[in-house]
């Protein structure tokens, strides 16, 4: 013992000299010299760049599976297109499990009975204003403006329901109940939206520029409105239903109890999208209770909000985000009470693909569930009703795309990385069991070519917790040895994720432009789609974020692995919501970001179309709509800038553009603006592309692009 203690006392005076003594300077490492390439170097990678976008399209097989099945479901056949345009037929025997080429292409038999109900989604119904009634005694119709209902019978005399109504102000949107004894309508107050403009200035034949316009609902603009009224055909009783006007959308779908057609309910979603309501109609009173009433400080996005209705239970399989996540819930139609919460953790339900009713599953796609992969990966799988029973089908790590036999009783499993081809497979349905592996994509054209396959990286974002994924393509000559410029392929729009998880040759844009000499990358930051509900709420009100903090930090956390990422020469670009989000990388964050080329952005959010600005900027409009434009910021431009603009643009209104145009100009600011005559909604088309591809390597190189005029290219 009295060993141990000296030894532990030398070792505690050591330690203490150690201490006291001078740290030795710290190792700085040399920057890395940035790659500043010749011009001719820059003429060779253009050509260099051209070739591999013109063998890209045609240096990978096997990638994709199109089965045509059998009749009997017992079989299937496909094509695969290999090397100079050969093609070669394979035939698959599901039962056996095997595969066989055949000589010739055979007849296709598909069947497309599946003894499954498909979800595709909410729906708003498609009413007619002239219909019989279910038990065909009666037929309804409108009639200068008016509810009418005549007998069936040849010769019937038309009865008008109502007489308030005209021309201007007409009743319609009728739907008789199952049983015949009521009709639902409504008085409708037509609004007619207002009108766009643009001028197509080369129309072929013509000798002025043409005008056109069209009809555009921007933010704050009103509703066409709809009172919603229940008729008796007993007494032919008009009733008001005790709801205010439907003013948001359009007239709602009605769904009748199974056993008792006297009660309906109806979804109600508020303006601004921060109230959902299921309601229920007695139509014999006209009195509503409210079923269910989901509220949010934020938004409920209503596009992914997915509503099925079980009329013989009287109950309601619905998503929600209540906890925090997209779950599946199963809610009691009679109580307004939630029954179940099917699916629950730290991941998100992606989609419904199929209601079983009588085993009372639910198959949908999911993705997040597991840990040790990226969030996004889509995986397929199966639940009961009742929470149990989780199966995944689709297990192996990777982004899935499942196709089910008409029957059902067998898929294919697409599975792939985006640096790992794609392989597919036939799996049994009832167990998930693999059964074949049916192909592997072949790449080793394209890698012989010298392509690099982008990689996944992910890096903490603004929360220091949260992670961050996109992908990062390079040249496929870079040096190490030396920095790279880097561009980001951004778009923001808060309505989904967008930075690819599936293999494809077709890298398209962004491997064509890591070619000339840059590292691109593509983002996906907070305030965008498919992950949690406080995930996505970034956006809420706040569309300029576009998730800058994390974007930043990631392309900086890039680079602290791979020294050759130059976070001083940074570039980026975009198209629509992309357009705003480049522009905003220059005026929001023009320390960091150097260069943008942004392409038909919806640089005003009141400019836009309604139903997507007033989804994440809310409504009513208030200041923080002008604070986050782009026109009104303008005057804070920095870096170097291409504005580009299709003139027939008929997703965002052209004028969005003109009007940056015209505050830069009033700022006094400097920028390239390319308007594309005769283009719609465009990132630039073939000739844009080209441009922005020049405006990097001027302004991000330092080097003279080709000169398009004589003969360099």
């Amino acid at each position: 013992m009295k060993k141990f203690l000296l030894l532990q006392a030398g070792l505690f005076f050591a330690l203490l000299y150690a201490c006291a003594q001078p740290l030795p300077p710290a190792r700085v490492e040399a920057p890395q010299p940035a790659y500043q390439p010749t011009r001719a170097e820059i003429m060779e990678r253009y050509h260099k760049a051209h070739y591999l976008d013109s063998i890209a399209t045609r240096s990978v097989f096997k990638a994709a599976v199109r089965p045509h099945w059998s009749a009997d479901n017992a079989s299937f056949w496909y094509r695969n297109f290999l090397k100079d345009s050969v093609k070669e037929y394979i035939s698959v025997d599901v039962v056996h499990g095997t595969r066989a080429k055949l000589d010739t292409e055979p007849a296709d038999t598909i069947t497309r009975h599946t003894g499954f109900q498909h979800y595709t989604g909410r729906r708003w119904a498609s009413f007619s204003t002239d219909s019989i009634s279910p038990d065909k005694k009666w037929v309804a119709c409108i009639q200068n403006g008016n509810v009418c209902v005549r007998p069936a019978k040849p010769d019937g005399e038309a009865l008008a329901l109502t007489t308030d109504g005209d021309t201007s102000k007409p009743y319609g949107q009728l739907a008789w109940s199952p049983d015949s004894k009521y009709l639902v309508g409504y008085h409708i107050n037509p609004i007619k939206d207002s009108a766009v403009y643009y001028v197509l200035s080369s129309v072929a034949g013509t000798t002025r520029g043409q005008l056109r316009r069209r009809p555009y609902k921007q933010p704050g603009d009103p509703f066409t409105t709809y009172e919603m009224f229940v008729f008796r055909m007993d007494n032919q009783k008009k009733l008001k239903v005790n709801t205010p006007l439907a003013d948001f959308f359009g007239a709602p779908e009605l769904h009748w109890r199974y056993h008792d057609n006297r009660y309906f309910t109806f979804e109600r979603v508020e303006r601004g999208h921060q109230r959902f309501r299921v309601i229920e109609v007695d139509a014999e009173t006209a009195q509503t209770r409210t079923v269910l009433d989901e509220k949010t400080n934020t938004f409920i996005y209503e596009s992914r909000l997915f509503t099925y209705y079980l009329p013989e239970t009287n109950e309601l399989l619905m998503t929600s985000e209540k906890d925090g996540w997209q779950h599946l819930y199963l809610v009691d139609l009679l109580t307004g009470t939630q029954k179940q919460e099917i699916t629950r953790g730290p991941w998100i339900v992606r989609n419904i693909d199929s209601i079983d009713e009588k085993k009372r599953e639910v198959w949908f796609s999911a993705s997040g569930m597991n840990p040790d992969e990226d969030p996004y990966y889509v995986h397929y799988y199966r639940i009961g009703f009742d929470g149990k029973n989780l199966v995944n089908l689709t297990p192996v790590k990777a982004n899935h795309l499942v196709t089910f036999s008409p029957d059902r009783k067998y898929y294919l499993d697409a599975w792939s990385e985006i640096n790992v081809p794609t392989v597919t497979e036939l799996h049994r349905t009832t167990d998930g069991k693999k059964l074949l592996e049916v192909e592997k994509a072949d790449a080793s054209l394209l890698l012989a070519a010298g392509f690099r396959f982008p990689e996944p990286f992910h890096a903490k974002g603004r929360d220091g917790v949260t992670d961050i994924w996109g992908v990062i393509v390079r040249p496929n000559d870079f040096d190490p040895s030396k920095s790279y410029p880097v561009i980001e392929n951004i778009y923001a729009g808060p309505q989904d994720a967008f930075v690819p998880k599936d293999f494809t040759s077709r890298y398209g844009e962004m491997q064509s432009i890591a070619q000339l000499g840059f590292i691109v990358v593509q983002i996906d930051g907070m305030g965008t789609a498919n992950r949690s509900k406080a995930f996505h709420d970034v956006c809420w009100k706040n569309i300029a974020d576009a998730g800058f903090p994390d974007r930043i930090l990631w392309i900086k956390a890039l680079a602290a692995k791979y020294p050759y990422v130059d976070t001083v020469r940074v570039g980026l670009y975009g198209t629509s919501a992309g357009g705003q989000n480049s522009l905003g990388g220059l005026l929001f964050h023009g320390d960091f970001y150097k260069a943008a080329v942004s392409s038909c952005g919806c640089h005003d959010n009141r400019i836009d179309k309604q139903w997507w600005n007033e989804q994440w900027m809310g409504y009513p409009i208030g200041r923080h709509y002008d604070e986050q434009s782009n026109v009104t910021n303008a005057g804070k431009l920095r870096g170097d800038l291409l504005l580009m603009v299709g003139e027939a643009d008929n997703n965002v209104p052209p004028e969005s553009t003109y009007r940056v145009a015209d505050a830069l100009i009033k700022a006094g600011k400097s920028f390239e603006f390319l308007p594309l005559p005769g283009s719609d909604h465009t990132d630039g088309g073939p000739y844009g592309r080209i441009q922005r591809r020049d405006f990097f390597v001027r302004h991000l190189l330092g080097v003279e692009p080709p000169h398009r005029n004589g003969s360099e290219l």
